[in-house]
Parts: structure tokens; C-alpha cells; sequence
């Protein structure tokens, strides 16, 4: 899936997947909300990153974990 608000470089944050035009992660704005921080907190924190950016944030982290391996349980 293609997700265009994401963007991996290995020249910003270390080829971390980031908000486009940000230094922003993915990882940063997952690990905030699941702190308990609302959307809109996250946006009143960072002016750059819009709502529209969060859930594509939380697009791309589904999409790469639906394609990560899986192991069956022994």
C-alpha cells in the first residue's frame, strides 16, 4: 500500500520512517498516543503534522505489521 505522507531516507533520522517534510517518526507519534496523548494533542505539539499525518502514521505501522513474518505457536 502507498502510503505518501510517509517517507524513508536514510539521511533523515537514520532512514526512520518519518512524516513528509518532518523529522518526525512514525515510532514518535505512535509512542505518544500510546502514552494516552489525543490526536489533537499531538498536533497542538508538533504544528507541522496534521491529523491527516497521524493516521497515516498509524496506516503505515498496520500495513507493516501485516506483513511482518508470523511464527506458530509450539
Amino acid at each position: 500500500m502507498s502510503h505518501p505522507r510517509i517517507k524513508r531516507d536514510p539521511k533523515i533520522m537514520m532512514g526512520k520512517p518519518v512524516i513528509v517534510g518532518t523529522r518526525i517518526t512514525v515510532e514518535h507519534i505512535l509512542r505518544c498516543l500510546a502514552a494516552g496523548d489525543s490526536v489533537e494533542h499531538v498536533v497542538a505539539n508538533y504544528p507541522h503534522v496534521t491529523i491527516e499525518d497521524i493516521r497515516a502514521a498509524q496506516a503505515f505501522a498496520a500495513d507493516f505489521l501485516a506483513h511482518e513474518g508470523i511464527a506458530a505457536a509450539e
